[in-house]
């Protein structure tokens, strides 16, 4: 964003879901719109840092849950999301594996752990 330039948003930290304009001046970043004080947190971290948490699956050798449910442990860089995506691709799940448990350590050296949000594998379906 380059200084002067204006760029409209959508909180997604609460359920308000306010629409928030930040707004880069000589000063810093002045941001609008927003119900509480979390909306200026995003509003910023969206800008200088955007980051989110990704959900997916990941494939399994077992032919009763081809795929298992997997997401972040916590926020990862938004512009690492295809690199991510591009490396959860090469991995197969190949022994049960319940709620919580660890799939992939620290994936792509981002500090995040890839958890597993399903105990399909463990309760047998």
């Amino acid at each position: 964003m380059n200084r002067d330039e204006r760029k409209v948003l959508t909180c997604i930290v609460c359920p308000n879901g306010c629409r928030l304009t930040v707004e880069k001046t000589a000063e810093g970043l002045k941001i609008t719109g927003n119900q509480c004080k979390r909306g200026i947190a995003f509003g910023e971290a969206e800008i200088t840092h955007p980051t989110r948490t990704l959900t997916t699956t990941v494939r399994t050798v077992f032919p009763e849950a081809p795929v298992l449910p997997v997401r972040t442990r916590g926020e990862i860089p938004k512009d690492k999301i295809e690199a991510v995506m591009a490396f959860l691709n090469t991995i197969t799940i190949t022994e049960p594996l319940g709620i919580g448990a660890v799939a992939a350590e620290n994936v792509l050296g981002l500090g995040q752990d890839l958890i597993v949000t399903s105990d399909m594998l463990v309760s047998g379906l």
